[in-house]
């Protein structure tokens, strides 16, 4: 009897200590409740919460119910790696996804791979994500920093061609792969005629910002690069209008979300050129229905609109639970093979995991926000932006062999492990 008490409970201990007991799985969000992206992570815990009820209700995944266990990255890497190290070690969770910075999501995709868990990047825009410092454990929902310029070229080469641009670059990992990318597709890679200002991150004050602007209205530059995101964005473009440059200079912010327009306000994102993977208006304009269903339930629920970051967490929810039930099991590698190649459609068109870098494929967007009085005649003030164009992501996105270049340059190997 005693044998068979212990046998007992070291079932339940283990079963805890895998994250899967007979009712709950427990999924991590290692997410940006504060600091200067807490816009992104409080659209990315809306859609979250609001995936797992509808999940949930529908019988959850393999019969299990899940239970979401949050914790504050602040946009932090080492704070993102410790949560990810106590909501796998110690809440047990067998999956973590979140993030609303690049230095956030490689940080905690490295701990969640040194305990064999997978680890899916909802707003990481940097290359080096699923290039450098991509692993077999790390999936990446959103695009990057080369598919946004890409889609940006053609707009840019047939609007400023052979212009002066001035780049203000956020120094972090996705600050840096983004002005490379742009200043690739631009045909800016001069960096005498085309200079730049680093400001930091994270902790960038307004003096921060003014210096640079300043340093940027002095170039006498027809074109601002603001490789800026979230409040450090608005913030920077609020001043920049303040100081009147945008009368002086075209803006182009690489990469938009609504949460980062929001923040600004419709006068001063008028007319602000930018790129995005997916934002409310894209189902309405390509009569995706999936994704107007989203729209319209989150909007009924929240009293606004969903968000990249939004779209991204909700995919990325439905998108675990179908390869788990697609591998029959939890087990991550099983899910890991269920997921690579695997196409689905979701909120757009068709997107594919991509086998050998784990780059979600997918259309991507040029867009142009809208003048004042447009974004003013939306019931939530939030109609921020016009479609210029639209690029499929086998387009878009780095080939396979420019791809193994660049991990062969950094040392890496060329098959993920």
């Amino acid at each position: 009897m005693k044998v068979v008490k212990s046998l007992i409970l070291l079932v339940i201990i283990l079963s805890l200590c895998t994250g899967v007991n007979a009712a709950t799985v427990k999924i991590g969000l290692n997410y940006p409740k504060t600091g200067p992206y807490s816009l992104q992570g409080s659209a990315q815990l809306g859609a979250a919460n609001m995936a797992v009820q509808e999940i949930n209700s529908g019988g959850g995944i393999l019969g299990k119910n899940i239970e979401l266990v949050i914790r504050d990255s602040e946009s932090k890497a080492d704070v993102a790696k410790k949560n990810v190290e106590e909501l796998i070690d110690k809440q047990g969770c067998i999956m973590i996804f979140g993030g609303s910075a690049s230095s956030v999501a490689i940080a905690g995709g490295k701990a969640a791979k040194s305990r064999g868990k997978l680890y899916f990047g909802t707003l990481t825009y940097s290359n080096a994500t699923t290039v450098e410092e991509g692993h077999k454990y790390m999936f990446r929902e959103c695009y990057n920093a080369w598919m946004g310029a890409k889609v940006l070229s053609d707009y840019l080469r047939k609007n400023y061609s052979n212009k002066k641009y001035f780049y203000v670059v956020a120094d972090y990992t996705w600050g840096w792969t983004t002005e490379e990318s742009l200043r690739t597709f631009s045909l800016t890679l001069s960096r005498k005629r085309h200079k730049k200002v680093l400001t930091p991150f994270p902790g960038a004050t307004d003096e921060d910002f003014k210096k640079a602007l300043t340093k940027a209205e002095n170039s006498r530059s027809d074109v601002l690069v603001l490789v800026l995101f979230g409040k450090d964005m608005s913030r920077a473009l609020t001043l920049a209008t303040e100081m009147g440059l945008k009368k002086k200079m075209a803006i182009v912010v690489p990469n938009l979300t609504l949460g980062m327009a929001l923040s600004a306000g419709p006068k001063v994102m008028e007319g602000v050129v930018g790129a995005l993977p997916w934002c409310w208006k894209v189902p309405y304009v390509y009569g995706y229905q999936k994704g107007i269903k989203f729209v319209e339930k989150f909007a009924k629920k929240y009293d606004l609109y969903p968000s990249t970051s939004a779209a991204s967490a909700y995919t990325i929810l439905y998108q675990y639970k179908e390869a788990v039930e697609r591998a029959g099991t939890f087990e991550t590698k099983a899910v890991i093979d269920a997921l690579e190649g695997h196409k689905f459609i979701s909120l757009k068109d068709e997107q594919t995991w991509r086998k050998f870098d784990h780059q979600c494929m997918q259309t991507v967007y040029a867009v142009k926000c809208k003048p004042e009085k447009e974004v003013s005649k939306d019931k939530f003030r939030q109609d921020y932006f016009e479609i210029m164009s639209r690029m499929p992501g086998e387009e878009a996105a780095i080939t396979q062999e420019r791809w193994t270049e660049l991990r062969k340059k950094a040392g890496r190997p060329i098959e993920l492990e």
